[in-house]
This record gives C-alpha cells, sequence and structure tokens, in this order.
C-alpha cells in the first residue's frame, strides 16, 4: 500500500462531510414535502373537504362526548350536534341574506346617488377629472384587484368552480365530518395499523397529542372570529348612535364572525362592507372612522389574538402563526391559510411527544399534558 495516498473521505475537512450529510438530508425532506404537496393539489376536491370535516369535528367531539356523559345515547349526541351545528350555520346565513334582501333596494338607490355626488365632488375639485378618466380610473384599479387577488383565490376557486363541485364537496364535508363523529378512534385505530408494529405505539400517542392541539385550536379560532365580530358591529352600532343610523349592523357582525375563519382575508372582505355601507348612509367622515374601527380590530387580531393566544393555546411562536398563515395563502390560497395554522400546530405537537419519549409512560396524553396552560 502507498503511505503517500490520501484517503478521500479524509481528505475531506469534517465540517463538510457534517454540512454534506445535512444538505442531503434536507433535500430528501424537502424532495418529500414537494411531493405531498403536489398530490394533495391533485386531490384537493376530496383533501380541503375531508380537512374541513375534521375541524369541524374538532369542535364537536367534546360536545357529543359531554352528552354521553350526561347518558345520552350516542346516536342521539351525534345528531344533535350535527343537526345544531346546521341550524345555526344556516340561520346565521339566512339572517345575512333576508336582511340584505329587505336593505337592497335602499342601498342600491343610495350607492348610486353617493357615486354621482363623488363624481360631482371630483368634478369640481382641483383635479378636474372627468366622467371618462374617473371611469378609467376605475377600471383601473378593479384590474389591479382582480390581478393582486388572484393568486389569493385561486385556491378557493380551485376547490369547485362550479356548483357541482361545491354541493360534492359540502356532502364529502357532512359524511366525513358524521363518520367521524361515530367512529373517529376506530378509523385512527385503523390508520395505526397500517404501520410497522413497533412504530403504533408513538404514532398511536402522538395522534391523542395532535387532537388535543387541534381542539384547542377551534375553540381559539370561534374565540376570535367572535372579537373580531364584536368590535366591528359594536363601532358600527356607534357610528350609527353618532351620525343618525347605521343599517345591517347584525348582518355585518355575522359575515365578519363567519368570515374570519378565513385568516386574513374574509375579516378584511367583511370590514370593506362594513365601510362601503358606512361611506353610503353616513358619509366620508363616518365612513373613515368605520376604516378606523376595522383597522384596529384587524390590528388587535393580527398582532395579539392570532400570534400571542393562538401561538399560546396551540404551543407555536407567533411568528411561527404570522409565516405559516403567509406561506399557507401563498401555496394554496384561501385554503392554505385556513389549515396552515392547525397544520403546523399539530405537526409541531406530535413531532415533539415522538421525539421526546413520551410515549413510553404516557400513551394516552391529556390537554395537561400537551399544553402549556391546561
Amino acid at each position: 500500500m502507498n503511505t503517500g495516498e490520501v484517503n478521500a473521505d479524509e481528505a475531506v475537512p469534517p465540517a463538510l462531510r457534517v454540512a454534506g450529510a445535512y444538505s442531503w438530508r434536507i433535500l430528501l425532506v424537502v424532495a418529500v414535502i414537494a411531493v405531498v404537496i403536489f398530490v394533495v393539489g391533485q386531490l384537493r376536491d376530496i383533501v380541503v373537504p375531508f380537512m374541513i370535516a375534521i375541524l369541524v369535528a374538532a369542535l364537536l367531539v367534546p360536545l357529543v362526548q359531554w352528552l354521553m356523559r350526561h347518558r345520552w345515547p350516542k346516536w342521539l349526541a351525534v345528531a344533535l350536534a350535527m343537526l345544531g351545528t346546521i341550524a345555526i350555520v344556516g340561520g346565521l346565513i339566512f339572517v345575512i341574506v333576508w336582511q340584505i334582501r329587505s336593505g337592497y333596494p335602499d342601498l342600491q338607490v343610495r350607492s348610486v346617488k353617493a357615486y354621482d355626488q363623488f363624481k360631482a365632488f371630483l368634478a369640481t375639485s382641483p383635479l378636474q377629472l372627468d366622467d371618462a378618466q374617473i371611469q378609467s380610473y376605475i377600471d383601473q384599479a378593479l384590474a389591479a384587484i382582480q390581478k393582486d387577488g388572484q393568486a389569493l383565490l385561486s385556491g378557493a376557486l380551485s376547490v369547485g368552480t362550479t356548483a357541482g363541485h361545491v354541493l360534492a364537496g359540502l356532502l364529502l364535508t357532512l359524511f366525513a365530518t358524521l363518520f367521524i363523529l361515530i367512529d373517529g378512534k376506530g378509523i385512527w385505530a385503523w390508520i395505526v395499523r397500517i404501520f410497522p408494529r413497533a412504530s403504533r405505539a408513538a404514532l398511536d400517542g402522538s395522534g391523542h397529542a395532535g387532537w388535543v392541539t387541534l381542539t384547542t385550536f377551534v375553540r381559539v379560532q370561534i374565540f376570535v372570529a367572535f372579537v373580531d365580530a364584536v368590535g366591528i358591529g359594536l363601532g358600527a352600532w356607534i357610528l350609527g348612535l353618532v351620525f343618525g343610523g347605521f343599517p345591517l349592523v347584525i348582518p355585518i357582525a355575522i359575515a365578519v364572525f363567519l368570515g374570519s375563519f378565513i385568516p386574513v382575508v374574509g375579516a378584511v372582505l367583511t370590514g370593506i362592507v362594513a365601510v362601503f355601507v358606512a361611506l353610503v348612509y353616513l358619509g366620508p367622515v363616518p365612513a373613515l372612522i368605520m376604516v378606523g374601527v376595522v383597522i384596529a380590530v384587524q390590528q388587535i387580531e393580527g398582532h395579539v389574538l392570532q400570534p400571542f393566544i393562538m401561538g399560546t393555546a396551540v404551543k407555536v411562536h407567533p411568528l411561527a402563526v404570522v409565516f405559516s398563515v403567509a406561506a399557507g395563502s401563498f401555496i394554496a390560497g384561501i385554503p392554505g391559510a385556513l389549515f396552515a395554522v392547525p397544520i403546523i400546530a399539530v405537526t409541531n405537537v406530535m413531532v415533539k411527544y415522538i421525539s421526546s419519549g413520551q410515549w413510553r409512560t404516557n400513551p394516552r396524553p391529556e390537554a395537561k399534558d400537551v399544553l402549556p396552560h391546561a
């Protein structure tokens, strides 16, 4: 053997060998994630309804269990939870549609009048804009909004671009929610049995830890939506008292509540509706005040409720909450923004549970074992 020859591995500095080992493993993980995202994207018409069903079930399972502990038959507890949820959501939507329909003729007349006054103001202002110039600016603004919102809305539109897709997605969501309520434990046990026997205990325990986190997320999200609705609805009601009547306060508050379940986009769109109604009925000054109310509520949600309350509840850093919503909306539009935080939170808890070895001593983690302040 020639002692002058140097082994190739020895010639590479240790730091570079370690960096190379990390690099190919990181690339492999990124490749797997990319494949998963691609497959989910291809099956989005099935995946999105199923994930919505999981979120709804995370809210309803504790109710069903509570009813069963009070000696309700399981079938009756499940039926009450399902029918009650459908009735509540349907009732809220009915109130919105009914009040908007009753006030639409007056809103239409006032909108046309406000638009004519706005054009007259621009024509007599130092800008001296005529009708053609105003229409040109409006067209440009609409084109910019459509261009900027296309990426965000693409995820939602891709879920169901036709009434048939929407109906199919709704039915899938209802059926999936029903089966999770009836036999969620059995479904999870079947999934666990697919994996090797040696890993089943860790996977089963991590699933319980993730479920606790998910149920907490859903409850906190309802609280955040309630704060948004109360804040914007109360602001509209006070403006009505001061400036002489603010119509559609109740449907605006309900729309804010429902829209807040879609992070960022939902609350912004419903806030814009509140500002528009204030502008049409009360004038520019109340509309500017309403803008301030909407911005204040959104700032409280974005910088206090979502990062700190949500981050604390699901054990995710506030910065991770903000960036996960942004990344989710960039990758998959509105569905991505909706599911980003629960996916990050559940994955974080499951990985920590398995890596820490808790499954050896605590195979059925409860809220006090998973949440920081339970």
